[in-house]
C-alpha cells in the first residue's frame, strides 16, 4: 500500500511546490511509482511537470474532490520516469465553497485517493498556502506531513500555528497522521538570522529536522519555467543533489 505525504505550510513562498515536485521526480527515478497531487488552485506543481495548458484540463483535483469516483480520470502521465500527476487549475478555488455543506467535506480527497493508493509507492500532495478545507482534506488523506520552511522569524511563529492545526486534525479525523520532517529551504548560511533560527529549530525539533537543507539556488528557480523537475533540468546542480539526498532521507523515515 502506498504512502501519502502532504507538503504543507500556511506561509507562501517557502518552497512547498518546489519540494513536492522535485522529491516526487527523485522518487520516480529511484524506481518508485509516484503520483503528484496538485492541491493548490494556482496549479504551479502542474506546470512544473510540463502541463502548461491547465484551463483545458477536464479532470483534475477539483473534479476528484467534487466527485471522488472520477479519480482515475484525473491521473495524467508526465514525461518523467514513474511520475503521474493529478493536475489543478483555478476551478479548485471554488471547491471549498461547493463542499462546505457536505457531511464528509473533510475527507473528499481521502475518499478518492483510497481508490488508487495501492497503485503507487508514494502519493505526494502539494497544498495551498492556507490552513483551509483543501489543506485539511490533504492532511486527513495523508500518512504523514513534510513542512518546508525558511529560516526566518515569522516562519517559527507559523510552525507553531501549523503544529496546533496538525494536532487538531490528528485528534479529530486522522489519528495515524505523523510529522515526517521539517525541511529547511532557501537556506543562506551567511545570514546571522538563518543561523539563529536554525539553532532554535534544533533546540525544539531536532529529531524532526531533515539533515539535508536546501540552499538558495538559481537553477531550482529556473526549472519550473521549462516544465522540468531539477534533476531533468540540471542534474548536477546543487539543488538537484540536495533534493536527491532529502528523498533518500524520506525513504528511510517512512
Amino acid at each position: 500500500m502506498g504512502k501519502i505525504i502532504t507538503f504543507a505550510n500556511q506561509k507562501g513562498g517557502v518552497g512547498k511546490t518546489t519540494s513536492a515536485v522535485n522529491i516526487a521526480a527523485e522518487a520516480g527515478l529511484a524506481g518508485k511509482k509516484v503520483l503528484l497531487v496538485d492541491n493548490d488552485p494556482q496549479g504551479n506543481a502542474t506546470s512544473a511537470v510540463g502541463l502548461f495548458d491547465k484551463r483545458n484540463i477536464k479532470y483534475s483535483t477539483y473534479s476528484t474532490i467534487i466527485e471522488p469516483e472520477t479519480v482515475r480520470n484525473a491521473v495524467h502521465k508526465t514525461a518523467y520516469k514513474n511520475l503521474d500527476v493529478m493536475p489543478s487549475n483555478m476551478n479548485l478555488a471554488g471547491a471549498e465553497i461547493e463542499i462546505i455543506e457536505f457531511n464528509d467535506r473533510h475527507k473528499r480527497l481521502k475518499n478518492a485517493l483510497d481508490q488508487i493508493k495501492d497503485d503507487y509507492d508514494y502519493i505526494f500532495i502539494d497544498c495551498p498556502p492556507t490552513l483551509g478545507l483543501l489543506t485539511v482534506n490533504a492532511l486527513v488523506a495523508s500518512d504523514g506531513i513534510i513542512i518546508p520552511m525558511q529560516c526566518e522569524y515569522f516562519a517559527l511563529e507559523g510552525l507553531a500555528q501549523l503544529s496546533v492545526s496538525i494536532k487538531k486534525v490528528k485528534q479529530m479525523y486522522n489519528p495515524s497522521l505523523e510529522l515526517v520532517g521539517i525541511l529547511i529551504t532557501m537556506y543562506n548560511g551567511r545570514l546571522n538570522l538563518s543561523i539563529q533560527v536554525m539553532s532554535e529549530l534544533k533546540k525544539y525539533y531536532a529529531d524532526k529536522l531533515f539533515k539535508t537543507v536546501i540552499s538558495r539556488n538559481v537553477r531550482l528557480s529556473e526549472a519550473p519555467s521549462y516544465g522540468k523537475p531539477i534533476k531533468y533540468f540540471d542534474k548536477y546542480s546543487k539543488g538537484s543533489l540536495s533534493y536527491a539526498e532529502v528523498t533518500q532521507e524520506i525513504f528511510e523515515r517512512i
